[in-house]
């Protein structure tokens, strides 16, 4: 009888133990910083911030880009992300962005003054109450998307998401959804 009061005690204290180890474990924050994941043949990059490498593995993007490069974004703030751009229409790529009216007009046009005035094409779309997009289209056959704003908080301070796609169907298809926008929106 004795034997078995301190086995089951014993049981019960080393389930305590295993207990406040797992809660201990989900304390402890995890950094999942990239991964790639297949998906129907076609391998996407998975990025997550703070810190987990997104930034440069758009301006990595942007750096290979040969013909085209087409921003849709809410803001920008990111140095590395605007000089990405401007080396790559200083290299012959078509670089073309549409921006929120609205943002821009509220940090007085700053991004806009500068991409243009290096003869990036600037669109501004004021015809939604937000446009919110996060999106870069490589050479119409790579998408770059996700929650990641294209600023530096998004890469420092944010917890943030990112997925590159290789696939021309569905960059196609953002394609067409950015010349849908360009066509309704004002040029800087």
């Amino acid at each position: 009888m004795y034997v078995g009061l301190l086995t089951s005690k014993g049981a019960r204290m080393k389930r305590a133990a295993l207990y406040l180890i797992l809660i201990g474990l989900t304390l402890i924050p995890i950094r999942l910083a990239a991964a790639d994941v297949t998906l129907n043949n076609t391998v996407v990059k998975a990025y997550f911030s703070p810190d987990g490498g997104a930034l440069k593995a758009i301006t990595r993007q942007i750096d290979r880009a040969v013909r085209e490069v087409l921003v849709q974004s809410y803001i920008m703030t990111s140095k590395p992300i605007e000089s990405a751009l401007i080396n790559a229409y200083r290299r012959g790529v078509e670089v073309e962005v549409i921006f929120d009216r609205n943002e821009q007009k509220e940090r007085k046009y700053v991004t806009s003054k500068m991409l243009k005035s290096r003869g990036i094409q600037v669109w501004l779309d004021d015809r939604h109450a937000s446009s919110h997009n996060k999106i870069i289209i490589i050479d119409r056959e790579t998408v770059i998307t996700g929650s990641f704003n294209f600023t530096y908080a998004a890469e420092a301070r944010n917890a943030e998401n990112l997925l590159i796609i290789p696939s021309a169907e569905l960059a196609g298809l953002y394609t067409d959804n950015f010349l849908a926008h360009r066509r309704h929106s004002a040029k800087y």
